[in-house]
């Protein structure tokens, strides 16, 4: 079934858990996201599938080929993509390369402090404004974050600060 909208998760902090064993976070094995969007009760239909549920610095281009292929066989023209932080931009830049569906918005989301489990998380209203985002763009792909959006080849993460920028920004 066609939905409005196709989530392909890839894990990252959004979508991780605080352990204290190790002292930070990590993915969740299923993701917590479809449960969130279903519960807002939202006027767009969903579809969600996990694709890797990792740290972003444990991705692999196999993994992104593997995200690729999902874009290039959904039939839904809007996709977002629940993405760890760290090399959110490699993973936006990889589609915009690699892409031929080119009818379709893709956008790329994520957050610096997990979803479940954890005050003042920024996931929510990236997972929102990213869904805002992905039904007025013109095809291509994106990255969402800091309540800006940016295209997949301008897009940097300034880590020391824990904010993304375009790379044309003095």
């Amino acid at each position: 079934m066609t939905a409005d909208i196709l989530f392909c998760m890839m894990g990252g902090t959004i979508d991780s858990f605080y352990d204290g064993r190790i002292d930070t976070v990590r993915p969740h094995a299923n993701s917590i996201i479809p449960g969130f969007i279903q519960s807002l009760n939202l006027h767009s239909t969903a579809r969600f599938t996990q694709v890797a549920m990792k740290d972003s610095r444990e991705l692999t281009d196999d993994d992104r080929a593997r995200l690729l292929h999902t874009i290039e066989a959904a039939d839904e023209r809007k996709i977002i993509v629940p993405h760890g932080t760290y090399t959110m931009p490699i993973t936006a830049q990889y589609l915009h390369k690699n892409l031929k569906k080119r009818f379709a918005r893709i956008v790329l989301t994520g957050s610096l402090i997990p979803i479940a489990g954890m005050t003042n998380s920024d996931g929510p209203f990236n997972l929102g404004f990213a869904m805002a985002a992905v039904n007025i763009l013109p095809p291509d792909v994106y990255v969402c974050m800091n309540g800006r959006v940016f295209h997949a080849n301008e897009v940097t993460k300034v880590t020391e600060e824990g904010i993304f920028r375009s790379v044309h920004d003095k």
